[in-house]
């Protein structure tokens, strides 16, 4: 199957995850308001070095159906360098959704896209390259009060574009 096709079926469950999420969210239960279901959240990361940086912030906006099950979306910004031979920036957004199979047992599910602009500095020259990249993460994770740590998985992992270094990332999740 061509990237092509594949990318359009992400959209298109995409797009029925998020017309699932605005019918859910006009039919709220009579319980609470609206904002009453709402939990925010996300990660921030650093890392640097004498000639390494990285940085990221990605926020994020849940809504909560019951204690087991929750729908959100986020926005992904990060840039990384390394002194006179490289720098990205990207900037994304995603849906996901998360799962408590048991309290302490989540599963999530969470579609990215991301906008890379990689700068390449060689002897022979620079290299420039600007592309979306799409990531499909589904993760498990051990969940406490409001913190959920784990391990995802990128169904769509492509080596040689990925903005991340493995398949296979480690998660900190935090909402309130």
């Amino acid at each position: 199957m061509k990237m092509s096709g594949f990318r359009n079926y992400i959209l298109l469950f995409v797009a029925s995850l998020s017309m699932s999420y605005l019918s859910v969210m006009t039919a709220q239960n009579q319980s609470g308001s609206f904002t009453s279901h709402l939990r925010f959240g996300g990660g921030i990361g650093l890392s640097f070095g004498s000639d390494f940086f990285s940085g990221s912030i990605s926020p994020n906006v849940l809504y909560q159906f019951n204690p087991s099950f929750g729908v959100g979306v986020g926005l992904n910004g990060a840039y990384s360098s390394l002194k006179n031979q490289y720098s990205a920036t990207i900037i994304g957004g995603s849906v996901l959704a998360l799962y408590n199979v048991i309290p302490e047992i989540q599963l999530s599910a969470e579609f990215e896209e991301s906008n890379i602009a990689r700068k390449y500095t060689f002897s022979e020259g620079n290299y420039k390259e600007t592309y979306w990249y799409p990531a499909m993460l589904v993760g498990v994770g051990f969940h406490t009060h409001n913190v959920t740590a784990g391990i995802r998985y990128d169904l769509l992992f492509d080596r040689d574009k990925s903005i991340y270094a493995n398949a296979y990332a480690p998660f900190v999740r935090v909402y309130f």
